[in-house]
């Protein structure tokens, strides 16, 4: 007689269940053991979940290699980390600015390995690299779900040896269609990894007549016009049989620049380029970077113990991706004005020694000139950071015409040594609206001088812009909500004990009396705030008013020359001089009078205009034209403006220095020796 169906199958279930319940609870147990208990590294240790799930990859915390953002080479190349200034001094007898921190550390493996940003700090290295020709540049759709341009691949491959990234710069810029480098980024142990990268001609190899072991070619020529050239690369160890100097060659990003100078920080140049200058088009080269190379920071801006700091002043560079047409010149050859307009700023750097120089706006060309942005940026501050000079810049408005978006440049800017540059609020108008502090040396760490920075535009926007081909008639102005931003960040800013006195002046002895005693120091002592200086690149309508008159003489106040060309400011305005610059003052007790907060408004813009002239108590100063690239005059020099500051910002001095090292116009805009203070309303 046959059992019913429902007794056999539970049956069938108890028998099974104490042989399911050991194996379950044995499994529990080895994943335990293995996965989730770790008192010692395990498998999990080199394990992580990605997009190449569970593969075996190099995790930098468990084999030391913590990339040290601060200081990632440990050498003199990337000494001044920032410092707190409003932290306590971490050593004693040390100067609060060059104690820096604990580095900062963090983990490399959390960066992406499927973006291709030459900024980030890989310390990862690639396994394969391939060029696709594409009649549309892939980067030009960042929409599309897939990349239809790149180089053929499979799932497997992916997994091992990491996902195709899009180096996105088309190395037929300058031309029609598409040619773009990818690669292979991969954090496995047991996949050798690319050591060395050569540009070769057709039908030759980069190993002659010795090894090609290791040696692969890239199929598609990576050369945007004849003569062919193809890219070699060759592997070597993986990583797991790398030593730690082995480590540090591998390649770790590849780049690409247009033009002859030199590529960006970090990257060295692969000879020969792919392609090189002619008459119309600029040279094309490939870049690589080798481990990290993080940029030098620059250290917190602080006057000198004997209460001096200086600035520079840089306008209107005017460069191009190529090395530049001169213009308006008597220099003879001049068939590089790029180089030689970085050879006068070298000279003025190595004659003044700075504590800061101030690009005010039209760094790049433009016109149609400036296309690839970042290699124009790659070398505008060139002979600033390789003097170790802290920089800011602003905006002109040239600088984003054929380019990157300000918002893009300030990025590529910030990842520059020494930089200061900061992007700004983001709800107002333009980019690049900050200040920067300057502190006292002592260690009281004071705030003795602003520095405020402003992004005047570019074109306003009308009915004839389209699209930013064809811009608007008139130049842009500081809007509304830049003038609220202004006056907000003023308020903020508390008033200190003025003249100001260092902590330990009493240590200093007679020199402290003596330098006091020099300087006319006032003796009168107030609580005010710091004297302020601002730049911006358009200037304001009222630059171009009526100066104020020297009591004294009964002249205008107004030193340089200014009648060469006509004004340079936009025709409409909301009122940012009257509302917002006159209306901050360094106190708003009765007591203070009306003692203007920004004491200097320094312009670029108006190459051949380059005078100081005082309105309402703001003097209004003009850079000059400092570059053999942008329009000129014969018999007017090139020059910077220097604002010599003293007496812990008390004083404030200005002149220029011309192309022919010609100091002129040497005046004292504030402090002792400076024209009556204005009188009016």
């Amino acid at each position: 007689m046959a059992l019913p169906t429902f007794p056999r199958l539970a049956r069938f279930l108890k028998s099974i269940f104490a042989p399911a319940t050991a194996i379950f609870c044995f499994s529990c147990l080895l994943t335990f053991i293995f996965i989730l208990y770790q008192p010692t590294p395990g498998p999990g240790r080199i394990q992580r979940l990605g997009w190449q799930s569970w593969d075996v990859i190099l995790d930098s915390a468990a084999n030391g290699n913590q990339v040290d953002v601060e200081n990632p080479q440990n050498d003199e190349e990337t000494s001044g980390a920032i410092s707190d200034p409003n932290t306590p001094d971490k050593a004693h007898g040390v100067d609060w600015w060059n104690v820096t921190d604990p580095a900062t550390q963090f983990d490399p493996v959390s960066l992406p390995l499927d973006v291709w940003d030459p900024l980030m700090p890989h310390d990862t290295g690639l396994s394969e690299i391939a060029a696709t020709n594409c009649w549309i540049n892939p980067g030009s759709w960042p929409w599309a779900s897939a990349d239809v341009c790149a180089p053929w691949s499979t799932n497997e491959l992916d997994t091992t040896r990491g996902k195709w990234v899009l180096v996105d710069q088309n190395l037929k810029k300058q031309g029609y269609g598409s040619l773009n480098l990818y690669y292979r980024r991969t954090r496995r142990l047991d996949i050798p990894l690319i050591n060395e990268l050569r540009i070769v001609a057709d039908g030759e190899t980069p190993y002659g007549d010795g090894d090609p072991t290791g040696w692969s070619k890239v199929k598609t020529a990576v050369s945007p016009r004849n003569p062919k050239m193809f890219l070699w690369y060759k592997t070597g160890k993986s990583l797991r049989q790398m030593s730690d100097d082995e480590k540090r060659n591998i390649i770790t990003e590849v780049d690409v620049l247009f033009g002859d100078d030199k590529p960006w920080y970090g990257f060295e140049r692969l000879e020969p380029p792919v392609a090189r200058g002619q008459k119309l088009s600029a040279t094309v080269a490939l870049t690589i970077r080798r481990d990290v190379k993080l940029p030098p920071t620059a250290p917190p801006l602080h006057f000198s113990r004997e209460g001096k700091f200086k600035i520079l002043q840089i306008a209107d560079l005017h460069f191009s991706v190529t090395a530049g047409i001169c213009r308006d010149t008597l220099i003879s050859p001049c068939d590089s004005s790029d180089n030689l307009t970085s050879s006068l700023m070298s000279r003025a750097l190595d004659a003044e020694k700075p504590d800061l120089v101030i690009f005010t706006g039209d760094q790049l060309n433009g016109q149609g000139t400036s296309w690839d942005s970042k290699s124009v940026l790659a070398k505008f501050a060139v002979s600033v950071t390789e003097r170790g000079i802290p920089w800011a810049a602003v905006f002109g408005n040239h600088d984003d015409e054929d380019g990157e978006t300000r918002e893009t440049q300030v990025k590529w800017m910030q990842g520059l040594p020494y930089s200061l540059v900061e992007t700004g609020p983001k709800d107002i108008h333009g980019v690049g609206n900050y200040l920067l502090k300057v502190w006292s040396a002592d260690a009281s760490k004071t705030h003795l001088l602003t520095l405020y920075f402003l992004d005047s535009g570019s074109y306003s926007k009308g009915w004839f812009d389209i699209g930013g081909i064809l811009h608007g008639t008139e130049y842009d102005w500081i809007h509304q909500d830049q003038i609220d931003w202004f006056l907000e960040e003023s308020s903020r800013i508390s008033a200190i004990e003025r003249p100001f006195t260092p902590d330990g002046a009493k240590d200093f002895s007679d020199l402290w009396e003596r330098q006091s005693s020099d300087q006319l120091t006032p003796t009168t002592r107030r609580l005010a705030k710091p004297n302020a200086l601002m730049f911006f690149h358009i200037p304001l309508e009222e630059a171009y008013s009526a100066a104020d008159v020297d009591t004294r003489t009964g002249k205008p106040l107004n030193v340089g020359q200014h009648d060469i060309e006509g004004p340079g400011n936009a025709k409409r305005q909301a009122g940012f001089f009257h509302k917002g610059v006159l209306a901050a003052k360094t106190s708003d007790h009765r007591a203070g009078g009306d003692d203007r907060e920004v004491k200097v408004i320094a312009n670029g813009h108006c190459h051949l205009t380059e005078n100081c002239k005082r309105v309402k108590g703001v003097w209004m100063c003009f850079g000059g034209g400092g570059s053999y690239s942008g329009y000129g005059k014969i018999g007017f020099d090139r020059r910077f403006r220097i604002y010599d500051i003293s007496d812990y910002g008390e004083n404030i001095r200005t002149y220029k220095r011309t192309e022919h090292d010609e100091i002129v116009d040497e005046m004292v805009l504030v402090g002792a020796g400076a024209p009556p203070p204005y009188q009016g309303v």
